[in-house]
């Protein structure tokens, strides 16, 4: 059964910037794709980001497109989320999530990820 582990959160100030890691374990991601969801305390389950394991095609939403960049390593089996100019809206926790996608197509939905990470906390401090 695939594992996911998120970590790199942590308290930061604006304009810092911070890079989360998901890591899996127990199988591949191959075929699979890899999403970054956040969730601020009182607001719903939002996407972030997503990227097709084996493209490694990539999108965003409005609210981090050019601030937020997610990349993959391949041999660590790892997907990051990389986040500059952070803004005290980016609080939240972070969940990375996944689910099968022989055709790869990306999805913004929560409902589409079948497995989840435990989160990691950022806090960004005006």
């Amino acid at each position: 059964q695939l594992q996911l582990v998120e970590s790199g959160g942590g308290l930061v100030q604006a304009g810092d910037s911070l890079r989360l890691s998901c890591t899996a374990s127990g199988g591949s991601l191959s075929h699979f794709v890899v999403g970054w969801f956040r969730q601020a305390p009182g607001k719903e389950r939002e996407f972030v980001s997503g990227i097709r394991w084996n493209s490694g095609g990539e999108y965003y939403a409005d609210s981090v497109k050019g601030r937020f960049t997610t990349s993959k390593d391949t041999d660590k089996n790892t997907v990051y989320l990389q986040m500059n100019s952070l803004k005290t809206e980016d609080t939240a926790d972070y969940y990375c999530a996944v689910y099968y996608a022989p055709f790869q197509v990306p999805s913004y939905s929560a409902e589409d990820y079948r497995i989840w990470g435990r989160g990691t906390q950022v806090t960004v401090n005006s």
